[in-house]
């Protein structure tokens, strides 16, 4: 450091250090963030990074008409899934719901029947709705659903034309049925128990197995609703509510 240099830093208060101590623009010779400007060409350091792009290929997408391919284990819209004889593996634990750091799931779950059974074990989901104007699709609700009943799909299309449609409910959650598949309610495999369920052993309906009589209101207006192709509005709860008043509600 000059003697010059010194005196400088006296004058404003500044400890005497090396070069590497002053400010950028204050040492000869060293370039700004712009660019060093005391060369004829240094006004274009500033742009490099535009001037290397200007000559690379073009990447354009030509959606919706060419749709990308995702990964197999993309985070998409999410599904409510089923056992293979068509009882929902949801048990309405609210395990989801409390998981999601965006509370963007509302879950309400109730007691099964021998009369009217919608799941293997003691309760369904009876309400289940997902705020995709809150969720963000980080896929924390999946790693604490004990059954599996929740899982995100490859669908990424969910931009709607208004707030109420994207509160999904159970209705449009819900897998459809397959072959070897009844409807719920109906009974479980006969001599089996949820444990069961969960291990795999039941691959289908028993032979006969008939659909119960159906006592939920909210069960009936929603597949009533689903099968006209229309949204089951009914049923929708107030999703967007903050975890406190959720709480409130539950007291």
């Amino acid at each position: 450091m000059t003697d010059e240099q010194s005196r400088d830093d006296e004058s404003r208060n500044l400890p005497a250090g090396p070069e590497s101590a002053r400010p950028a623009h204050e040492v000869p010779g060293t370039p700004t963030a712009g660019g060093d400007f005391t060369t004829p060409l240094g006004p274009a350091t500033g742009f490099e990074v535009t001037f290397s792009a200007m000559f690379k290929r073009r990447l354009t997408e030509q959606y919706p008409e060419q749709k990308k391919v995702t990964a197999p284990r993309f985070h998409g819209r999410h599904q409510l899934n089923r056992h293979p004889d068509g009882l929902e593996k949801c048990i309405g634990c609210e395990l989801c719901a409390w998981a999601c750091p965006a509370d963007a799931i509302y879950v309400e779950g109730a007691d099964n029947t021998e009369e009217e059974r919608y799941s293997p074990g003691e309760r369904y989901g009876r309400v289940y709705q997902i705020n995709y104007l809150r969720c963000i699709l980080c896929g924390l609700c999946i790693e604490a659903c004990p059954t599996r009943a929740l899982t995100m799909t490859n669908t990424f299309e969910l931009a709607d034309d208004s707030r109420e449609k994207l509160i999904y409910t159970k209705a449009e959650l819900l897998v459809g049925l397959t072959e070897g598949m009844v409807a719920p309610p109906h009974e479980m495999y006969p001599g089996t128990s949820d444990e069961d369920y969960y291990r795999g052993e039941v691959t289908a309906a028993a032979p006969g197995t008939e659909r119960q009589e159906i006592h939920d209101t909210a069960a009936v207006d929603a597949l009533a609703m689903a099968a006209a192709g229309e949204s089951p509005d009914i049923v929708r709860q107030p999703a967007w509510r903050t975890a406190k008043e959720r709480e409130e509600a539950r007291s």
